[in-house]
């Protein structure tokens, strides 16, 4: 009966709660990184399982970001597997809609070491774009003319990224820390002047502008508390992102480059999971958790305000 009281109690705090997330920029969900991760006491990492997800975000102003994923996860040897991700995001605003395929991610992870009831995982990985950042929209806030979105709009972060990770795990607990660098700008092209028509100006300069955009580097800790029963489990958790260096764009009114002030800084965020094994091939988890902080200035669009992710994983 404890036991079940303490669940209800985790689970209510993680579905009332909301959420910075970082579903889009990715690499918080990818191989070492990601959470309720299980854990086993031989050294070999024999993981194969295919996982679907549904992914549902509310943005600061009025985009809705929805998301379906198919995340495989390969074996490739006793100490080694291999990791892709395909969302496919679909997307609804007062400015307008937008749908299609999201940025893929690929990665590979390796258990590093195994001592003391603790297994150490590293892993390497990529993101790459599935468009340039830069789908257009009519409507009548456009004046009927095809006007760049701005990038809460974008299926596609529009850059490539490199990502690295490692994590140390054992039956309780999860603690892991990852990088994750943009390599290139995008190609966004969104400006006020695009939506003239817009009723609400003053909302719509809540849009942060950020043309050709090239995102800072950001830094992820998760520490993270694990409950595991027979046929469920739960989890606590913290998850802060820290920006450590500006995010970069042509100036608007210019062809030069520059800095954006208000763009690093953390976001933090409690987070919240439960999930049900109804076989040890079969399993559902859902997450979510309670935003505290947020970065000032957001021109990338990844800021939520509510975050909820459901899955069901197939392991074999």
């Amino acid at each position: 009966m404890r036991h079940i009281i303490t669940l209800i109690i985790a689970l209510s705090l993680a579905l009332k709660g909301y959420s910075q997330g970082c579903s889009d920029a990715g690499f918080c969900t990818m191989g070492a990184m990601k959470p309720d991760q299980n854990y086993s006491k031989r050294i070999a990492i024999k993981l194969r399982s295919v996982e679907l997800n549904y992914y549902k975000g509310t943005s600061l102003l009025t985009p809705i970001i929805q998301a379906m994923t198919v995340d495989f996860t390969l074996g490739i040897n006793d100490y080694s597997s291999f990791q892709i991700k395909l969302p496919y995001q679909w997307i609804n605003g007062t400015l307008g809609d937008n749908a299609g395929l999201g940025d893929i991610s690929l990665s590979y992870t390796r258990l590093l070491k195994a001592t003391n009831g603790w297994n150490i995982n590293g892993t390497l990985g990529a993101k790459i774009p599935s468009n340039d950042s830069n789908a257009k929209v009519s409507n009548s806030n456009t004046g009927n003319v095809e006007a760049p979105i701005h990038m809460y709009y974008q299926t596609s972060l529009g850059s490539y990224d490199a990502i690295a990770g490692i994590a140390a795990i054992n039956s309780k607990w999860l603690f892991a820390t990852g990088i994750q660098i943009a390599l290139t700008e995008n190609n966004n092209q969104f400006v006020w002047s695009g939506f003239a028509e817009y009723p609400d100006q003053d909302y719509l300069r809540k849009y942060n502008r950020g043309i050709e955009l090239k995102r800072g580097i950001d830094v992820m800790l998760r520490v993270e508390r694990n409950w595991r029963f027979t046929n469920f489990n739960f989890s606590l958790g913290a998850l802060p992102i820290y920006r450590i260096t500006k995010d970069e764009s042509i100036i608007p009114g210019t062809n030069e480059r520059g800095k954006l002030d208000g763009t690093t800084g953390m976001a933090l965020s409690i987070l919240g999971s439960f999930g049900y094994h109804f076989d040890v091939n079969n399993s559902v988890k859902l997450i979510k958790g309670i935003k505290i902080t947020d970065r000032d200035f957001n021109p990338d669009g990844l800021t939520r305000d509510e975050v909820l992710s459901i899955s069901y994983i197939y392991k074999f």
